[in-house]
């Protein structure tokens, strides 16, 4: 890789519902994906400023992280993502313009990639995970 190769980092949020079930928001972009809320970071963010900021972006409401649980290089798209363990300060979900509309998933009903990640964040044990897909 050199110095002006193009390279993505992003953060994202787990976070869950009283029955234990994913919340992930459709994107109004690109191919339309349910995905995990979070996104890039902007130049000079921290990981777990990007997050903050994303989550009030899509949620529109704060989140409260509580730890870093995997970090996952993404061949595809030639970026690593941070997955961290989090919890909505309000109950109230506002989208923004990049999502149109929000659910709540059982594991199960996940893509295995998702699956993967969001496993690792439920079952941490003080070790945050790498993987590569």
């Amino acid at each position: 890789m050199t110095f002006h190769d193009l390279y993505r980092l992003s953060s994202h949020a787990v976070i869950l519902n009283e029955n234990n079930q994913v919340l992930l928001l459709k994107a109004t972009y690109s191919d339309l994906a349910w995905g995990l809320p979070g996104g890039a970071l902007d130049l000079g963010e921290t990981i777990h400023q990007a997050l903050i900021r994303e989550c009030l972006e899509e949620l529109g409401s704060n989140i409260k992280i509580e730890y870093l649980s995997g970090v996952y290089f993404h061949s595809s798209v030639n970026s690593h993502a941070f997955i961290f363990k989090c919890y909505l300060e309000s109950s109230i979900i506002q989208l923004s313009d990049e999502h149109s509309e929000f659910k709540w998933f059982n594991l199960s009903e996940l893509s295995e990639i998702q699956k993967i990640r969001v496993q690792d964040c439920l079952y941490y044990n003080g070790e945050v995970k790498s993987r590569s897909f």
